[in-house]
């Protein structure tokens, strides 16, 4: 025997052994590199993006909701302080118990999920810590592969080597999907139980912890009993936890559960034209992505007026006839220029087209007071006179006519003054104007109040020239609030989904006009709604003179395809517009008074709770009171004066002495402004050039009641 043999043997087991050693040190630090080189690559990645597709909100100006704006079903983010307990201590006890002790993946679990597959021969058991189910809802698919795990194991050490527990606990919480449309759990909690996450209770809790398992399997109101025994079982597992005590969990066992009534789809927003402008204004004004305004989760805080905007589509409604007749409204507050109601047609749902926001029309004699106000900056005063009566007119060195007309050529063929010109709405007044003062001078007013780009032409004073309902409107809001003008404004704050503030509207009103002037103008223009004053024609407002309730300034407007009001109160600036979308004039008999009666109705309402407010007087105006068809101070032998403003040292000095006193007014008075008269007989020798305008002459024929 050879006694060598045994010990070869033990040392062949012994270098076995050494190389089964050198064979395990190599393989573990191969995997401490590996494991190092993973850990350094998922550092050197930095922390991955976490914002998820929320629902985007629309405030009113009472900041209650008016809309909201989701292609991802809903979603809110709520901090872990907006969130009830219950919840936390649920979800941890049931999906994760050692979520606040690992590293973002559970070894052991994973090694009991892959023996169990592997015996199973399928995929079927899963091991995902809290950690790995927000990485699978923020960025991977939920389908059971080998890599989608693989990779979910890298963005979960992404997540805990860059954020919180408490961020990452909050992230899966506002992510994953509670069946129903539901993503997050302030989301889930309105939807089955009508209430807030923070405020649902332990068994309210426990039941919405056992719905992301299966939320079509585990809804409530899919199969409430198997979703009770869930429920049950959570409860079981959180006294195991620790979370609460037995008999904490028999209580929230025999508690009633109590699901909310299923909320029908709403379809109809709350001033459905205005939010498009919104969002229009979030990407072209303040620069948003469209992806974050549809699902950023923001909370964008508007101006519309909730119950006014009611009003408004309520009295379109009414007043609209069944038919292809189109109508716009805007009211903006003139105290800030913020809009409070919008009506961008008579159906959104047929037409989401915004007539107004996005049409451009002829304002026909709503551009008179902007003339007007020019004039008064150049030396006129209300009791300017010229002759009314039809007029042919040669510009352009005489090489161009125009021959505009009063409604069914009615003229005074008598000296007017502008405070009867303006409540006629006389068209040859208008000319006669805005040639005497030079064609640029209602150019350049029009520019400062936001209508650019406006043509030098005999028939701008009677609005030929086409313009944006919304600009239109806004144009008025320096005449009803002394001047101030700044661009319409829609929206007041914008914060993000996380409530920090990424955008706030600054006062956008900036001195523009003069403010004596507007008040001489706004007192001119309620001269519209005072039938006393008719005489060879009626006011154009007279038949709502017994409708409006409070003083109110305004001018109506139209040509043959549209029918527009514009009027004010220091409170309240509002625009209507009539009229086909294209290639059909109204009739002005009908159709041409309903902008009269939307506008006049939806004032009422609109300020039927607020105070009734004079326009404020400034102090460089004075009042007299004047005949109005002679011009002259009245006294006895003119009595039923109107009290009218002028601009200091412009008002008449000289008393009526007998009613057919005009006769004596066959000339125009002294104006104050050098120039006037010049401007006037160059006009009138056809020597004074208005440029170059290739415009065609056009007719504004106002409807007069």
């Amino acid at each position: 025997m050879d006694l060598a043999t045994p010990q070869r043997k033990s040392k062949r087991r012994l270098r076995k052994f050494r190389l089964f050693l050198r064979i395990m040190l190599i393989v573990f630090v191969l995997i401490a590199l590996s494991l190092v080189a993973l850990l350094s690559y998922t550092r050197m990645q930095g922390p991955p993006p976490i914002e998820v597709a929320q629902t985007t909100q629309f405030y009113g100006v009472d900041n209650t909701v008016i809309g909201n704006e989701s292609e991802h079903g809903d979603r809110y983010s709520v901090s872990l302080e907006e969130i009830s307990p219950s919840i936390i201590d649920a979800t941890i006890s049931i999906e994760d118990r050692k979520f606040f002790s690992h590293y973002g993946f559970d070894p052991m679990r994973i090694g009991g999920a892959i023996l169990a597959n592997i015996q199973s021969g399928s995929r079927s058991q899963g091991a995902s810590t809290l950690t790995q189910q927000y990485a699978r809802n923020l960025y991977l698919s939920h389908d059971k592969t080998w890599l989608r795990k693989w990779n979910e194991l890298l963005y979960s050490l992404r997540l805990e080597m860059n954020f919180s527990k408490e961020e990452i606990l909050s992230g899966y919480l506002n992510t994953v999907y509670y069946g129903h449309g539901a993503y997050g759990i302030e989301a889930a909690a309105l939807h089955y139980f009508d209430t807030s996450a923070k405020d649902v209770s332990l068994a309210q809790g426990a039941m919405l912890a056992g719905i992301p398992k299966g939320p079509s399997y585990y809804s409530p109101e899919v199969d409430f009993d198997r979703a009770k025994a869930r429920q049950e079982l959570i409860l079981d597992s959180m006294v195991e936890t620790g979370a609460i005590t037995e008999a904490e969990a028999a209580k929230a066992k025999a508690e009633p559960i109590e699901l909310a009534e299923p909320k029908e789809e709403e379809s109809v927003k709350v001033g459905p034209y205005f939010q498009d402008m919104v969002k229009h204004r979030l990407v072209e004004d303040i620069g948003l992505e469209e992806e974050v305004v549809d699902a950023g989760g923001l909370h964008v805080y508007t101006t519309l007026d909730p119950a006014m905007q009611a009003k408004a589509e309520r009295i379109v409604e009414e007043e609209m006839p069944a038919s292809e007749l189109q109508t716009a409204l805007v009211a903006i507050d003139p105290r800030d220029g913020e809009v409070r109601a919008m009506v961008g047609g008579t159906d959104y749902e047929e037409s989401s087209y915004n007539r107004a926001t996005q049409a451009s029309r002829a304002p026909g004699s709503t551009m008179k007071p902007l003339l007007y106000y020019a004039a008064l900056t150049n030396g006129f005063t209300p009791m300017s006179t010229f002759l009314s009566e039809a007029t042919s007119f040669t510009y352009d060195d005489g090489r161009e006519e125009y021959e505009p007309g009063n409604f069914n050529d009615i003229y005074a063929d008598d000296y007017i003054t502008m405070l009867e010109a303006i409540a006629y709405s006389d068209n040859i007044y208008a000319v006669k104007t805005h040639l005497s003062i030079g064609g640029d001078e209602l150019v350049h007013t029009a520019d400062a109040v936001g209508l650019h780009g406006l043509l030098d032409h005999p028939s701008l004073a009677l609005g030929a020239q086409e313009v944006n309902i919304l600009d239109m409107t806004n144009a008025y809001v320096p005449l009803a609030n002394g001047g101030n003008y700044g661009e319409a404004s829609f929206i007041t704050r914008v914060e993000d989904a996380s409530g920090d503030v990424i955008y706030e509207q600054e006062p956008t009103l900036e001195p523009t006009l003069d403010e004596d002037v507007t008040f001489v103008l706004t007192n001119l223009m309620q001269a519209m709604f005072e039938p006393e004053l008719n005489s060879y024609t009626s006011v154009t407002g007279g038949s709502l003179a017994g409708e409006l309730n409070r003083p109110v300034a305004g001018k109506s407007g139209s040509t043959p395809g549209d029918s527009w009001m514009i009027g004010y109160t220091p409170q309240l600036v509002t625009g209507v517009w009539v009229g086909y979308d294209q290639g059909k004039n109204i009739t002005h008999a009908a159709e041409g008074q309903i902008s009269k009666h939307i506008w006049s109705n939806f004032l009422n309402e609109a300020l039927e709770d607020e105070l009734t407010l004079p326009f404020k007087e400034p102090d460089g105006v004075v009042a007299a009171e004047i005949d109005p068809h002679t011009g002259l101070l009245a006294n006895d032998a003119c009595p039923g004066g109107r009290t009218t403003y002028f601009l200091e040292g412009t008002a008449p000095v000289e008393a009526c002495t007998e009613p057919d006193a005009a006769d004596e007014m066959q000339k125009e008075p002294e104006e104050p402004e050098e120039g006037f008269f010049d401007r006037l007989f160059k006009w009138i020798s056809a020597d004074d050039d208005d440029g170059d305008v290739s415009s065609t002459d056009e007719t504004e024929e106002e409807v007069l009641e």
